[in-house]
């Protein structure tokens, strides 16, 4: 099961006076981290490199700055993969202290950074989710509305026409289970109206 992280969580290495100011957070996609990643180089306008790596759905990116390639970006990307996150991009702002690191030093040096911040991250699973929607007669409404809780599903919407044309999203796991509910349940009388699943 993939984890999401609650907050963001900071580290700070200091190595031959070059300062890494490490941190994992979440994000939804690439654009929001890019997009912090612009706000992290406006924040430290005189650091020399600004690393970064994204593990966000499904996809992976990972970014030297200028740094030897491979050297910062990869290493920190490979730290995310062996921690099953999604969602989480993980970034290191590099202070030069004068001292070259070398390839080997630097890999150590980003990897710790990243590491160092997810060993105090509290990690949360992420549920996918799925939308369904379904006209009901309006003598099921209650009961859906009873059911609901049993299989973590929030009522999106429901709109009183001919029937109860309702909008409902659940994890996943439970979408199989509350349909077969509902069909035991409308005896023939629930409408399914088809969508595209939104996974979250």
């Amino acid at each position: 099961m993939p984890y999401a992280l609650q907050a963001p969580v900071h580290s700070e290495l200091v190595i031959k006076r070059s300062r890494f100011i490490g941190c994992v957070e979440s994000v939804p996609d690439r654009a929001a981290a890019l997009a912090r990643v612009a706000q992290l180089r406006a924040g430290h306008p005189t650091a020399t490199h600004v690393c970064w790596a994204l593990m966000a759905g499904g996809q992976s990116a990972a970014n030297d700055d200028g740094e030897p390639g491979g050297t910062a970006g990869r290493p920190m990307l490979e730290v995310l993969r062996h921690q099953d996150l999604e969602g989480v991009l993980a970034t290191v702002v590099r202070y030069y202290g004068g001292t070259p690191l070398g390839a080997g030093g630097l890999v150590r040096a980003y990897t710790d950074a990243v590491a160092q911040a997810l060993l105090q991250a509290e990690k949360v699973p992420v549920i996918r989710t799925t939308t369904l929607r379904c006209v009901i007669p309006y003598a099921l409404e209650g009961w859906l509305r009873r059911e609901l809780e049993a299989h973590d599903a929030l009522l999106l919407e429901a709109v009183h026409g001919e029937g109860v044309d309702i909008r409902l999203q659940l994890p996943q796991s439970q979408a199989a289970a509350l349909t077969a509910r509902l069909n035991d349940a409308g005896q023939g009388k629930v409408q399914w109206i088809r969508q595209d699943p939104d996974a979250d």
